[in-house]
């Protein structure tokens, strides 16, 4: 089969980049239909990848699947439910959809200038029709594929999405090539390291895994990524119990090699706003 546009990564697995944000959707063939992973970021965004997965594998659609809430994965999600085809996702998307996504939605519909490059007019908020809260196996088209609910990382939303006989995950934005991990909107930087070391736990030397952004990694790219987590957690940590504020913690070189500075910034808020208040001096801890 030849590619087209969908980058084969594993046996009866594709990866299609797609601008704006060069997000990632993904495809699972199995011999009765294709599963969807990720839907981006409005209907005629979500009718591209559509047109282009029902011309390049010759297979209907049979499930979408979201790796996380974040509107970049999951805004496309009315096209596919208007279709009648389930959309499988982490049980906390509705409400992480009413926390986030919903006040920014409204925003822009009420004021598109704010963020014309959006085209948000359209979108009408679409959670997934079966919500996950435990891991269970699905077969998707005739393909089995492990779908699991993770603990509060990227956000309190995210699903790792596994296929065993292909050896292949998709990790959504849990783990980021072609950019730093993002923080803000629901993020959990403390929390983030635990969830890698789950997935580790699992995740095979000679795996693929296709993050929500960039080209496929190894293991090895994940134990890394996840190590630099482990310092940010312990910087952070130790600085919020030793009274520090944001703006005077001192990150370390090889985060800030990851990491630019506003990114740092945002994690250091996050982290503030989830750690118990046991500071010795109250008010140290703003900006």
């Amino acid at each position: 089969m030849a590619e087209g546009p969908w980058k084969h990564v594993a046996e009866g697995v594709f990866q299609r980049r797609y601008d704006p944000l060069d997000i990632t959707v993904g495809a699972v063939l199995g011999g009765q239909g294709v599963a969807i992973i990720d839907t981006r970021n409005n209907a005629p965004e979500a009718q591209e990848i559509l047109d282009e997965a029902t011309t390049q594998f010759g297979l209907p659609i049979v499930a979408v699947i979201n790796t996380h809430a974040h509107y970049d994965h999951t805004f496309g999600n009315q096209l596919f439910a208007q279709r009648g085809i389930p959309i499988y996702g982490h049980h906390r998307i509705p409400a992480h959809f009413e926390q986030f996504e919903k006040p920014r939605l409204e925003m822009v519909q009420r004021s598109p200038e704010l963020e014309p490059e959006m085209n948000w007019g359209g979108v009408t908020l679409t959670p997934p029709s079966h919500l996950l809260a435990e891991p269970c196996t699905a077969n998707l088209g005739g393909r089995e594929v492990e779908l699991i609910p993770l603990g509060a990382g990227h956000t309190d939303t995210d699903l790792a999405i596994h296929i065993p006989d292909a050896k292949a995950w998709f990790l959504g934005d849990i783990i980021e090539q072609s950019g730093p991990p993002m923080f803000g909107s629901g993020a959990y930087p403390m929390k983030w390291p635990v969830v890698l070391q789950s997935l580790l736990a699992r995740i095979q030397p000679g795996d693929v895994i296709v993050p929500g952004h960039g080209e496929p990694v190894d293991r090895e790219f994940v134990v890394r990524q996840m190590h630099c987590f482990e310092l940010l957690a312990a910087t952070l940590g130790s600085a919020h119990g030793n009274g520090a504020a944001i703006k005077d913690i001192a990150f370390p070189a090889e985060l800030q090699e990851l990491w630019p500075a506003d990114f740092l910034l945002e994690a250091a808020k996050d982290a503030y706003a989830q750690l118990p208040d046991n500071a010795k001096e109250p008010g140290k801890r703003g900006a």
